[in-house]
């Protein structure tokens, strides 16, 4: 990758918010509310936080750091780390599937994005007398799915075609301020609400007997991964624009904290909304003590809560909280967009724009097969890329910092950063635990994940 300024990010802050981006998304509103409401509430925060501290953070240092030594895409970043033609082809094979992994990833992101965005428009709809068309933006339908997976796609292209600088950064840059401005004030809002305080119970209280619970550690390790893109090839392609002399443990400190403060702040937001709702009469659990509709929960709980408030309030609530789902959905889609076409980039040598239209069309057949096979094919895709594919790529890069990374080179990478002293406690601390606690923490959750 060329190391010309309008290939690197321009500045500190647009790196953080556009690898805060990448981070926060429907990962954090969509998924890990629904996670926390399945799995017991603050058992469930409680493992995920642990989880966030011990592998999420010490395997995005390794991502950025691989891809910014390697200057270039995932495939290749890996590839230079081996020290003979056999460990640099396995590197190669292990980033190459990690741009795989983004590119399926996007199939059923971009159709949920989708969604997100036709909820919007909804009362908007509403609002100005257009029942029926409201109505058919909210139905679960093969032609409303159609035409908004394909509209998001499109916002996708537009963002990513303007570049590092131009594209990512700028609208990382004008997008993550609004999505926690607006996260704020739907927590406040909420918690005001009666019946807002026994969720806030379940959330913040954990019950201890559920922390060992297969279930909860499968779904926070999922959480852990997906929400943080650990294993798509995203962050290495961040590394790979970021200035050599950058502090990555501080960076990866900062995308971290704020990653995981939008997973707090949607879940202290969502899950007290579901009592609310509860309280307004709307039925959120089955005879049993489950979760009903525990995957399309904020398709469901949400609107049906925002009914019960009646007037114009309903639509605006209703038009605010889609709007974020849709600045989540698209500041994560941008990353994970960014790893094919940045890879096209190079191994084709063509510009940004056609290697942007190329991958924007091959996610676009992808994502609308996905559309027409739904019941077969949407929860199948989830399961393959953040179940299975995430962790095993998260398992390769781990070998390959540890054990296959020269120990002399990544000393110069670590030693490359200004302002950083490799004697001090985390960098003589974190490659020994990248290669010992790291690859048996994935390998202990990989063999919980394959046995449920």
């Amino acid at each position: 990758m060329s190391s010309t300024d309008s290939k690197h990010f321009s500045s500190r802050l647009g790196f953080i918010m556009a690898a805060a981006g990448s981070a926060v998304g429907v990962g954090n509103i969509w998924g890990f509310p629904t996670q926390a409401a399945t799995h017991g509430g603050g058992a469930f925060l409680l493992v995920y936080l642990v989880l966030i501290i011990i592998l999420g953070y010490p395997m995005l240092v390794a991502e950025l750091m691989i891809g910014r030594h390697g200057q270039t895409n995932p495939a290749d970043a890996m590839s230079k780390i081996g020290t003979g033609p056999i460990s640099r082809s396995i590197g190669k094979l292990i980033g190459f599937t990690s741009i795989v992994t983004a590119t399926l990833i996007c199939t059923f992101y971009t159709i949920l994005s989708g969604w997100f965005v036709s909820f919007a428009l909804a009362p908007i709809a509403e609002i100005f007398g257009f029942s029926q068309a409201s109505a058919w933006l909210m139905d679960f339908s093969l032609s409303r799915n159609l035409v908004f997976t394909a509209i998001f796609i499109l916002m996708v292209i537009y963002v990513i075609r303007q570049g590092v600088q131009q594209g990512i950064e700028r609208w990382s840059k004008r997008l993550m301020p609004l999505l926690l401005g607006i996260l704020v004030l739907g927590v406040v809002y909420i918690l005001t609400l009666p019946g807002a305080m026994t969720g806030l119970e379940v959330l913040l209280v954990p019950d201890f007997s559920q922390i060992w619970d297969g279930d909860v550690l499968v779904g926070a390790l999922g959480q852990t991964f997906f929400s943080l893109t650990i294993g798509t090839g995203a962050m290495m392609v961040y590394g790979a624009y970021l200035n050599k002399k950058e502090n990555i443990a501080k960076l990866t400190a900062y995308v971290t904290l704020m990653d995981t403060s939008v997973a707090f702040l949607a879940a202290l937001m969502i899950i007290p909304a579901m009592y609310v709702a509860q309280h307004n009469g709307v039925q959120i659990f089955a005879a049993d003590g489950s979760l009903l509709n525990s995957d399309t929960l904020v398709f469901t709980v949400l609107p049906a809560l925002f009914d019960t408030l009646g007037g114009n309030l309903q639509y605006l609530l209703a038009f605010v909280f889609f709007m974020l789902m849709t600045i989540a959905g698209l500041t994560s889609a941008i990353s994970i967009v960014e790893v094919p076409t940045s890879y096209l980039m190079e191994k084709k040598e063509i510009g940004r724009n056609k290697a942007t239209y190329l991958i924007g069309a091959l996610i676009m057949v992808l994502s609308l097969s996905l559309v027409w096979n739904f019941e077969q094919l949407f929860s199948f895709m989830i399961t393959l890329t953040t179940e299975r594919a995430q962790p095993l790529i998260a398992l390769g890069i781990a070998i390959y910092l540890g054990w296959v990374w020269q120990r002399n080179d990544l000393l110069k990478e670590i030693q490359a950063q200004e302002g950083v002293d490799s004697n001090s406690l985390f960098w003589r601390l974190w490659p020994i635990y990248v290669k010992f606690v790291c690859p048996l923490l994935i390998i202990l959750i990989i063999v919980q994940l394959f046995n449920t």
